[in-house]
């Protein structure tokens, strides 16, 4: 059986890596004035969160994406402070069209709600636990939606987040129907660590020691955990392609001279 050659091994490295460090979220263009730190392609219906996370205010600049069930639906992500599930969440919905009305190819509404049972929802909002601002949604390629906001989150928030997102197929008189309740849509649920989108920290002054003290101050807050349930996805999201592509070429130029 023929050996592999370094060439040969480093291309495959390449052939290997490559895939996954074009994930879907790292491929998406948002329009001007919307850059964010970090992505997550999350496992199920699609979608992808993106998100900047401030440590200082502290607050959570983010973008969801994802594909309605069928052209004028719904798509929807929330943060649920109290538990994993769909009740208690703080959801953010995005809504394609009202079926029932002639305002179907309108630009997607977005909606806040409190997710406390399994009723539906209505045609207005509801106060959720978070402050919101900046509430926006517009249509990305593929037929997903893009859903904008920045929370202002509790200073006493686990960096560590139980977040919840979801995609309907249609909307009546102005309020999202009932999702489908296939197993992608109930397993649409999960972690993500808000630090993982912190912003660069400003140097510290000459003399200051907060970080070195005992970790009640806000410099220690953005020093990463040892360990942390990060995401394949989240981590290759980092890596572009092209830094990967000269890499593994630098790789085979070194083998070659072996």
């Amino acid at each position: 059986m023929a050996s592999t050659t370094p060439q040969q091994f480093a291309l495959l490295l390449l052939v290997v890596a490559l895939p996954a460090a074009m994930s879907a979220c790292a491929g998406e263009h948002f329009p001007p004035g919307r850059t964010y730190v970090t992505c997550q392609d999350l496992p199920y219906l699609g979608a992808a969160l993106h998100w900047t996370y401030n440590a200082s205010d502290p607050s959570m600049s983010l973008a969801f994406v994802a594909a309605p069930a069928a052209p004028g639906g719904w798509v929807a992500w929330g943060i649920n402070p109290t538990g994993s599930g769909m009740v208690g969440s703080q959801a953010l919905v995005a809504l394609v069209g009202d079926a029932s009305s002639s305002n179907s190819s309108s630009a997607p509404a977005v909606r806040t709600y409190n997710i406390t049972g399994y009723s539906p929802l209505g045609k207005a909002s509801t106060p959720i636990a978070f402050q919101s601002t900046g509430l926006a949604a517009d249509a990305g390629s593929g037929g997903k939606i893009r859903l904008y906001a920045t929370l202002q989150l509790d200073k006493g928030m686990k960096k560590v987040v139980n977040h919840v997102w979801q995609v309907g197929s249609s909307v009546t008189r102005g309020a999202p129907d009932m999702h489908a309740m296939d197993p992608e849509n109930l397993a649409s649920k999960g972690k993500f660590v808000l630090s993982d989108g912190a912003t660069a920290s400003p140097p510290a002054p000459a003399g200051d020691t907060s970080g070195s003290g005992d970790g009640s101050g806000d410099a220690s807050s953005t020093r990463p955990p040892l360990s942390r349930p990060i995401s394949r996805a989240a981590d290759t999201a980092r890596v572009s392609a092209p830094a990967l592509v000269v890499l593994a070429l630098l790789g085979v130029m070194t083998m070659s001279r072996w």
